[in-house]
């Protein structure tokens, strides 16, 4: 089975894979989508942490430290940065985090991340605008997206043929151009709003 679902918090996610997991439906694989695998219902836990690893070794032993406290790793990849644990018995210990401020660095890693593809979409942007496949003027003159020559100075039946012809190309260049600021905007929101759970996170710890 398949579900489709976005999560900032970790704590929301770890919440609802955890109820999935009590109703029978154990998470195998994230990426497009959440996959889960039939099973037994189990009541038990699921943790999440954010890592990436420079290396398959590191990323291995990463796995084999928390299994020898009694957290299985279910899903999450060596570069996908979401790792997923589920508690494998009441034996175990009772959080994959020694304590809230590490529980915390987690939201650090990942605002980090969102903020790193912020500053590769707009490089990408600046470069596409400064060797010519993006004029970023078309963000707020929408008639340079249509190339062909005198196309507005046209009228009647040559200037409908000749719009309707070009308007698919248009659109796809509307969304290349339009993809990069919106990208942008959607990175920086999601780095500021993991960044304000990190705060949260460390500042509860703090005043405990």
């Amino acid at each position: 089975m398949r579900r489709y679902r976005f999560f900032l918090d970790f704590a929301k996610e770890e919440e609802w894979l955890s109820e999935m997991i009590r109703q029978g439906w154990e998470l195998t694989g994230t990426g497009f989508g959440y996959r889960f695998r039939k099973t037994e219902p189990q009541d038990t836990v699921i943790r999440i942490d954010f890592r990436i690893f420079a290396s398959q070794d590191e990323f291995l032993n990463y796995r084999a430290l928390f299994e020898d406290s009694g957290w299985k790793h279910i899903a999450g990849s060596r570069t996908s940065g979401a790792q997923y644990f589920k508690r494998m018995s009441s034996s175990s210990s009772e959080d994959i985090f020694s304590d809230a401020l590490s529980r915390a660095e987690r939201y650090r890693r990942l605002s980090r991340m969102w903020i790193s593809m912020s500053v590769v979409s707009l490089v990408a942007l600046l470069l596409l605008a400064l060797t010519g496949p993006i004029d970023l003027r078309a963000l707020v003159q929408p008639k340079l997206f249509y190339l062909t020559q005198g196309l507005w100075e046209k009228s009647g039946a040559a200037f409908w043929d000749a719009f309707w012809f070009e308007t698919p190309f248009a659109l796809f260049r509307a969304v290349l151009v339009y993809s990069f600021p919106l990208s942008l905007a959607l990175y920086l929101a999601f780095a500021f709003k993991s960044n304000r759970l990190y705060q949260q996170e460390k500042n509860h710890e703090q005043s405990i």
